[in-house]
């Protein structure tokens, strides 16, 4: 969520900003902004309640031509989406400022400088940030010490770019628990939220750390920690490879992201398994030391990473015989929970940037948790350098807000994981080596279930006017369905909720008629016959069902039941393949209704404050 890029260079920058938004916008806004110090040493603004496209249409219009700079696209916290809210923000035409995060004592600061005098334009927690800046400054401070001094005041996650009129070949930067990485070029330097902004003009990145501030002039970078002493940030040279624009004929990032799936998977697998076993090397220096003591699981994580995190319970307990307790992220971090001895704790995150998630691992490793480990697609996020151990689930960079590949990967990875934690528990070589060959399997199962693609695209007719749905499933198909029922939600808006088929006689029943559609995903397991007899009950009430199901459940059609028939799969790796019908199930309903199916309302992909 929200979008930063800033330059200071000998050269135009208002293109560069411009087209770092564009490479943001995956990640969720509602409107946008830019601001140049021009030749004529003057601030000059525009911004727009809308996307980057109308921003750029603006500029056509009233252009804007500069050395220095900065922008932003906002994902709204403090006041509605508007022009006014929009960043940047400017305080008497001296200092503009970009924010991301939340300062949790904004209207204290903001009392103090109505006293003071200070006019105040938006309703945002952002304008008492460059509002201070400017105090600052026009009592003597240079841009720097006005830039410490204020963040010094400030509570809460922030990443700043800030800029003045009275040192207008200078960007400040600071960090703090929100990402901010400094982009390095040949007399030109930038600074950006996501290095996917500036893949464009460089590959030399420094990743801010937690408490830093950055002096950035053209021929030179100083970063300061918290304490306000220079320090070395080490110089990485970004892999990440990605054409913003390139949707390869797909009509939908999410689409083509859907489809790309067995690749992805196979990515994740390439290299880590050696004679038909897990490498446990690939998580990591010291796996195996940690690897030795783990009696128990902690995983915590945030939304569709969450339900990446239930499915594994299933396979930890029932695979490697090693109890595991799951929490959404937001919850665990205020709580004081009990660590039991030999206990991992594992983060799973597709960002490496989810507020809540590296909240709860910087607890947890003061915790005396065993080790730290997490599951991550962004080989440069702030989880990723933090955590103990890593596996990266090389899913590639997905850019529509509704996960889809990452979410696979992650249950790839999370299964070698519990694979490779199972052989400390019993679990026999032949059985591991039984199932590593059906997750080699996968890719060609995927693309086997994609082909029911024009199926899908039929079922989700019935769904253009239904404002509801209920999802079931039992076993591991229960999280699969809570993920089924989430991305209907993100991006068809229509009201969805999953619950285990077992718990319908205790309250969802009472809300199935003829025009609550019940989504269920049956596997051919020793579930089978007890998730037969829940949906005789829907039936019983009316209820109209659709059925993702096994071709040898021995579920048929009627004028009551809708159903999609898969190919039988072995239950480890069941829940991956479930998964892809069902996203292309909530993906056709959001086209059919019309619906931004990459940028969903409200929305942000990667969700960097509480």
């Amino acid at each position: 969520m929200c979008g930063i890029v800033g330059a200071v260079a000998q050269r135009d920058v208002s293109p560069i900003l411009i087209e770092g938004l564009r490479r943001l916008e995956y990640r969720g806004y509602d409107s946008a902004g830019i601001a140049v110090i021009n030749k004529n040493t003057e601030i000059q603004r525009v911004r727009v309640a809308g996307k980057v496209t109308d921003l750029a249409q603006e500029l056509t219009q009233n252009p804007l031509c500069g050395s220095t700079g900065i922008a932003h696209t906002r994902w709204a916290t403090h006041g509605k989406p508007s022009v006014n809210n929009a960043h940047p923000h400017v305080c008497r035409n001296q200092v503009a400022l970009v924010h991301n995060g939340i300062i949790e004592n904004h209207e204290e600061l903001r009392a103090l400088q109505l006293k003071q005098g200070y006019e105040f334009h938006s309703d945002t927690d952002t304008e008492v940030i460059v509002n201070q800046v400017y105090d600052y400054c026009s009592k003597g401070d240079d841009l720097l010490n006005a830039v410490f001094n204020t963040v010094d005041m400030l509570k809460g996650a922030y990443a700043l770019g800030v800029i003045s009129l009275a040192q207008p070949d200078r960007l400040i930067a600071a960090r703090h628990g929100s990402p901010l990485v400094i982009g390095i070029g040949i007399g030109e330097h930038f600074i950006a939220s996501d290095v996917l902004a500036l893949l464009p003009v460089t590959r030399k990145f420094i990743f801010l750390a937690d408490g830093d501030v950055a002096d950035i002039k053209r021929g030179k970078i100083t970063i300061y920690n918290s304490r306000r002493e220079p320090v070395e940030r080490p110089v990485a040279i970004s892999e990440v490879i990605h054409d913003v624009a390139d949707k390869t004929g797909y009509r939908h990032y999410m689409l083509k992201e859907i489809f790309e799936q067995p690749k992805a998977i196979a990515e994740t697998l390439e290299g880590r398994i050696i004679d038909g076993l897990v490498d446990e090397s690939v998580f990591g220096n010291n796996v195996g030391k940690i690897f030795d003591g783990v009696q128990a699981l902690k995983i915590v994580a945030c939304g569709t990473s969450y339900h990446a995190a239930l499915i594994t319970r299933y396979w930890a307990e029932s695979i490697a015989g090693i109890p595991c307790d799951v929490e959404v992220a937001s919850e665990f971090r205020y709580r004081q929970p009990v660590v039991r001895p030999g206990t991992l704790f594992i983060t799973i995150s597709q960002s490496g940037e989810t507020a809540d998630t590296l909240s709860a691992l910087r607890l947890a490793k003061e915790s005396g948790y065993t080790g730290c480990l997490t599951i991550c697609n962004v080989a440069e996020s702030s989880l990723t350098r933090e955590s103990e151990l890593v596996l990266m689930t090389r899913a590639g960079t997905e850019i529509g807000v509704a996960s889809t590949k990452t979410f696979t990967a992650q249950l790839v990875a999370l299964l070698m994981l519990v694979l490779v934690l199972g052989r400390r528990h019993g679990l026999k070589p032949e059985t591991e080596k039984r199932i590593v060959n059906h997750l080699q399997s996968l890719p060609g199962r995927i693309n086997a279930a994609l082909e029911l693609n024009d199926q899908i695209k039929m079922l989700a007719q019935q769904f253009i006017n239904k404002h509801h749905a209920l999802y079931l499933g039992r076993g591991t198909m229960l999280p699969v369905a809570m993920e089924g029922a989430l991305k209907l939600k993100e991006i068809s808006y229509i009201h969805a909720e999953a619950y285990p088929a077992g718990e319908l006689k205790h309250g969802p029943l009472a809300l199935v008629d003829e025009d609550m559609p019940v989504i269920a995903v049956v596997t051919n397991n020793d579930l089978l016959a007890k998730l037969k007899s829940n949906l005789q009950e829907v039936r019983a009430r009316g209820g109209r069902l659709y059925v993702f199901t096994d071709s040898t459940a021995g579920v048929e059609a009627s004028p009551d039941v809708q159903v999609l028939k898969i190919a039988p799969v072995d239950d480890s790796i069941a829940p991956v393949i479930y998964t892809v019908p069902l996203q292309l199930f909530a993906y056709h309903i959001a086209v059919l209704k019309g619906a931004d199916v990459d940028q969903p309302r409200n929305l942000a992909k990667s969700v960097t404050v509480e």
